[in-house]
């Protein structure tokens, strides 16, 4: 086989082989039929949310290749005519209505369902209807510029306003464009809110404060208003002359000592179960399931314009369901299998998001290499099989990228780009909130504070776990010549003594262990969770962020396992009072010792905008590693092949070999 940059595989979720399949097109028909069926379908229904109910891991555990298998299907049905929302539980294997519990919106802690995308056509066309939003812009000599402006759908938070508390509301921030195709996020109007009541479908409100001038910047940044591209950069070809070293089957992944289930759904997006390493001839339980479930994007600003925005890029608009379609060459390169996702529109109606997620393999320089006394060399070629998505909500775009190694490590990474949101404000002015990017152009400091969920399963499901740092010791009998540091490991043996802070002047992780199995050394197996922290949440315990997004507060959570617990700011973050989530699971206080548990990290990049973020943002990387430390007994990867014996490249051939003078050979990096 022949493979180079341009060659991809693809699997459509089209039959079901196993309990934690991804839904087919043709299940999410079927599951809608049994509703219809039921009379919950009327003309103004819609589905702001559609998730498979996964089955319980006994039913896992026990499955074999041709059971018969259980699937259901978790519909949110929204009654647009009175905003009414209800959970459906249909069973795809009895064709019957298992559940239909309508939800309380209007009685605190409140809370709505997602949004649906028509929902961001009828803000806009509510917006613009509105004599308060026309006369706002006739009086700032804009008249002339409604028809092309955009009116951005936003979340609106929770304050507790009388006139928004129990309802489906929206705001709605103007920016103009001089075409269909212009970028309207250079040409914000300051100062310009509408507040927008979607089941009425009538503006609650509009506020039109200053009179500041909209930028004057053309934001675009497509090759046509760039201009000719460089043509300094050569071609770089990636080239797999045997093919790739990973194996497909239907959603299962073989590659190297690694084996997983790919998954995908419209909240979550990508979804990995079943995360197991080889040893010998074993196949050794890392992971039960791993998800990046929600995010929280708050900003700093104080003025009437975003004081309020903290968008829940999940819970309140659904990562999965706003996923890219990937494109070879651009999004992935080389040798790419690619999978299918398969969520529900508006209506209910399977609609199928081709190439969603991506995998191919990566070259990763060196692994490991040592020149010994006699001078000589050994040295192994790192690799790492990459899995990845893309999600655009509104103005940024995120990418969630899981990284399997050859020594047993899990890295994660989330790289947000797309364009920053900004405000307008008078050019050359300093504001304590807002950096000027561009003349005239102010965007807020915000963060990105995403949360992975890990249900770790460390050789089995009962684990425990500990924190471990890095210290030093007073000078002293245990330290006569002040040289001398050790580390301590705190167990964490209860949910409320998990809520942890990363600490980078201890070296702190977090380690998993093993209740069952012990490696050659004799002690228990485990993984560590290294940190790559930022900062916390940064919004004051008064705000109403603060209580909405609680887990971006820590680093570190960690709960006994429930299959009900799966977001970490609740179900219906959306317009939400707050409490919800983990900070009411952990209440409970339940015991991690011994036992399933699942760990909540959150990590994320804190954003002081820069003029080089304009007009589209190079990637911000962020993430964390989930790495083996004595749950395998020696180096995984010690009998990787030789690199030198197969490139003569490496082996001192070519123009020079990797020491030779001039070439351009060269082998480690």
């Amino acid at each position: 086989m022949s493979a180079h940059h341009h060659t991809s595989t693809t699997t459509a979720p089209t039959t079901v082989a196993h309990p934690l399949d991804s839904l087919t097109a043709a299940e999410l028909a079927r599951g809608r039929d049994i509703l219809d069926a039921a009379g919950l379908i009327g003309p103004g229904t819609r589905f702001p949310s559609v998730l498979p109910v996964e089955p319980a891991k006994e039913a896992v555990a026990s499955f074999r290749p041709g059971d018969a298998i259980e699937r259901r299907i978790l519909f949110v049905l929204l009654d647009t005519a009175t905003g009414q929302p209800a959970e459906a539980v249909v069973s795809l294997t009895t064709s019957e209505l298992v559940s239909h519990t309508p939800l309380s919106t209007d009685a605190a802690p409140y809370g709505q369902p997602q949004y649906l995308f028509e929902e961001y056509e009828a803000a806009e066309r509510i917006a613009k209807a509105s004599p308060e939003w026309q006369a706002a812009m006739t009086r700032r000599g804009l008249a002339d510029r409604m028809e092309l402006a955009f009116c951005a759908p936003l979340a609106p938070g929770h304050f507790n306003r009388a006139d928004e508390v129990g309802r489906r509301a929206i705001r709605s921030l103007t920016f103009l464009r001089s075409s269909i195709d212009d970028s309207p996020w250079s040409h914000p109007v300051e100062g310009l809110i509408v507040h927008i009541d979607l089941t009425a479908g009538t503006v609650i409100r509009v506020e039109d404060e200053g009179d500041v001038p909209v930028p004057a910047l053309d934001g675009n940044y497509d090759a046509a208003t760039v201009g000719p591209a460089r043509t300094s950069l050569k071609p770089i070809e990636i080239t797999q002359p045997e093919g790739p070293s990973f194996h497909v089957d239907g959603q299962a992944v073989e590659w190297e000592n690694w084996k997983f289930r790919v998954g995908f759904n419209a909240r979550e997006g990508l979804v990995l179960n079943q995360v197991t390493f080889r040893d010998g001839d074993e196949d050794r339980p890392v992971l039960s399931r791993a998800s990046v479930p929600e995010m929280v994007v708050p900003y700093g600003d104080t003025t009437p314009t975003r004081f309020w925005i903290s968008y829940f890029d999940a819970g309140e608009y659904l990562l999965g369901k706003n996923a890219n379609s990937l494109t070879l060459g651009c999004d992935c390169l080389g040798v790419i299998h690619y999978f299918d996702g398969v969520v529900a529109d508006d209506h209910g109606n399977p609609v199928t998001i081709p190439q969603v997620v991506c995998m191919h393999e990566e070259d990763y320089g060196v692994l490991w290499k040592h020149t010994d006394l006699t001078g000589k060399a050994e040295v192994r070629r790192s690799r790492r099989l990459v899995v990845s998505y893309f999600s655009t909500i509104g103005n940024y775009d995120y990418g969630f990228f899981w990284y399997f190694y050859l020594d047993g490590t899990i890295q994660v990474e989330a790289k947000a780009t797309g364009i920053v949101f900004a405000g307008a404000g008078i050019p050359g002015s300093d504001d304590p909130h807002a950096t000027e990017i561009a003349p005239g152009l102010f965007a807020p400091v915000h963060q990105h504070l995403f949360c992975a969920r890990l249900d770790v399963a460390i050789d089995g499901e009962r684990n425990s776990l500990a924190e471990v740092d890095v210290v030093g010791i007073p000078i002293g009998e245990d330290n006569p010549y002040g040289n001398a540091f050790t580390w301590t490991t705190t167990p964490i043996r209860s949910e409320r003594e998990a809520g942890r802070l990363a600490n980078t002047a201890s070296s702190r992780v977090w380690e998993v262990t093993s209740s069952d199995r012990r490696n050659l050394v004799g002690k228990p197996t485990a993984y560590h969770l290294v940190p790559q922290p930022g900062a916390t949440l940064m919004a004051q315990p008064e705000s109403t962020v603060f209580g909405r997004a609680t887990f971006a507060t820590k680093h570190l959570w960690a709960t006994a396992f429930d299959p009900a617990e799966r977001f970490p700011a609740g179900d219906y973050p959306n317009a939400h009072a707050g409490g919800a989530g983990l900070p009411a699971w952990t209440a409970a206080d339940r015991s991690l010792e011994d036992t399933d548990i699942v760990l909540w990290h959150v990590f994320g990049p804190t954003h002081i905008p820069r003029p080089e973020d304009w007009p589209i943002m190079p990637v911000d990387y962020s993430g964390f590693l989930f790495k083996p430390y004595g749950f395998l007994d020696r180096n995984p990867a010690l009998d990787l092949p030789d690199g030198a014996a197969a490139s003569s490249c490496c082996a001192g051939g070519g123009d020079g070999g990797e020491h030779g003078g001039g070439g351009e050979c060269r082998c480690e990096h």
